[in-house]
C-alpha cells in the first residue's frame, strides 16, 4: 500500500507539472499595450479592415487606436473585446466645439451605432496647435454632454498632446505646461475622471538632441542614468523621464489624480541614421516589456499604444513618417521580430 501511495503521489506530481507547463506555454496578453492602426496607405500598403482586426486578435493585442471613425473597422471590431481609442479628426474639432447638436450626432453615428464595440476613449484632437487649441475644451464638453444624455459614462473624452505642451521637461521634476489652455483641459479631465492622452517619442527627442545617449533612449543598459534632485528619483530611460515630466505638469496644474495614457509611442525603421530596424526593434520590444512596471514616479501598469501597426505609404512629411510600422502590408510580414505576449 505504501508503494501504491508513493506511485499515486508521483503520478499526481507529474500531472501537476504537466498542467503548469501547459499553462506556462499559453501566450498571455500584455494588458498595458495597444497598437495604433493608421490608415494612410493604399491596398499595396495595408490589409483590408477586417483582416487588420483579425490580425490584432491573432497577435493578442487588446487595444487599438484609429484616427477617424472608420465604419468598416468599427463593424469588424464588434464583439472582439478590443478596446478602442477613436479620434474625431482635427478637421472636425471646430464644428464639434461650436455645435452641440453636431456633437450629439457624432456620438450617435460613431458610438451608439456600434453597441458591440468597446469604445474606451474619444480623442478630441491629436497634437492640436495654434488657435485651434481654443476649440479643444468646448468640443470635449459637447461630446461629454452627448455621452451623458445617452447614458454612456463609460466612454471618456480626452485630447492627445505632444511633449511641446510642456514649457520644461528636464529634469522631470521641472515639468510644467506652457499654455493656459492646458489648465482648462486638465481640470475638465479631472471633473470627468478621464485620462490625458500623451504622445511620447524618445526617438524625436534623440533626433532633435543628438547628445542624448542612444542607449538611454532605447531602454538599454547605460552608464549615465539621470538623477533628479528635485524629486529624488533616478531615471534609466528617456521614456520614463518624459512621462514623469508630464505627471509633474499635471500636479502643477492641480490635476495630480488624472492618469496618463500614452496614446502613441514608437520608433521608425527607415528614413534617417537613427531609424533602423535594429533600433526600432529594440525600442518597441523594450517598451512592451517595460510599461507594465510604470515609471519611477508612478508605479503600476501604464496604458500605452505603439505607433503603428503597419507602414503607411501615403503619409506625408519625412520618410520616417512612412516607416513607423511593425508590419508590412498587405501580407502582414514583420518589419522586424516583435513579441506582444509574455
Amino acid at each position: 500500500m505504501a508503494r501504491q501511495r508513493t506511485c499515486s503521489a508521483s503520478a499526481l506530481a507529474l500531472a501537476v507539472a504537466l498542467v503548469v507547463g501547459i499553462l506556462a506555454s499559453i501566450p498571455v496578453e500584455v494588458e498595458s499595450i495597444g497598437v495604433c492602426n493608421g490608415m494612410q496607405g493604399d491596398s499595396q500598403s495595408l490589409p483590408s479592415r477586417a483582416d487588420v482586426v483579425q490580425f490584432y486578435r491573432t497577435k493578442g493585442i487588446s487595444a487599438m487606436r484609429i484616427y477617424a471613425p472608420d465604419p468598416e473597422t468599427l463593424q469588424a471590431l464588434g464583439d472582439t473585446g478590443i478596446d478602442l481609442i477613436v479620434d474625431v479628426g482635427n478637421g472636425n474639432l471646430s464644428a464639434l466645439a461650436s455645435d452641440a447638436g453636431l456633437a450629439a450626432s457624432w456620438v450617435q453615428e460613431n458610438v451608439l451605432a456600434y453597441p458591440r464595440v468597446s469604445i474606451k476613449y474619444i480623442a478630441a484632437g491629436n497634437e492640436v496647435e495654434g488657435g485651434d487649441t481654443q476649440n479643444i475644451v468646448r468640443a470635449m464638453k459637447n461630446l461629454n454632454a452627448a455621452l451623458s444624455k445617452a447614458s454612456r459614462p463609460d466612454v471618456k473624452v480626452s485630447t492627445a498632446v505632444k511633449m511641446s505642451v510642456l514649457a520644461s521637461s528636464s529634469p522631470p521634476s521641472s515639468g510644467v505646461f506652457k499654455d493656459a489652455y492646458m489648465s482648462e483641459v486638465t481640470q475638465l479631465l479631472k471633473d470627468t475622471s478621464a485620462p490625458l492622452l500623451a504622445n511620447v517619442y524618445p526617438y524625436i527627442a534623440k533626433r532633435d538632441t543628438p547628445t542624448i545617449d542612444l542607449s538611454f533612449a532605447l531602454f538599454q543598459p547605460n552608464t549615465n542614468p539621470v538623477n533628479d534632485n528635485g524629486n529624488g528619483l533616478t531615471y534609466t530611460n528617456l521614456f520614463d523621464a518624459i512621462v514623469d515630466a508630464m505627471y509633474t505638469a499635471m500636479e502643477q496644474a492641480g490635476a495630480s489624480d488624472v492618469p496618463i495614457v500614452v496614446s502613441e509611442s514608437g520608433w521608425p525603421s527607415a528614413g534617417d541614421d537613427l531609424a533602423t530596424p535594429t533600433n526600432a526593434q529594440a525600442y518597441n520590444q523594450n517598451l512592451i516589456d517595460h510599461v507594465g512596471k510604470g515609471t519611477p514616479k508612478r508605479a503600476g501598469p501604464l496604458e500605452t499604444y505603439i505607433f503603428a501597426m503597419f507602414n503607411e505609404n501615403q503619409k506625408g512629411g519625412l520618410e520616417t513618417e512612412r516607416n513607423f510600422g511593425l508590419f508590412n502590408g498587405p501580407d502582414k510580414t514583420p518589419v522586424y521580430p516583435i513579441r506582444f505576449t509574455n
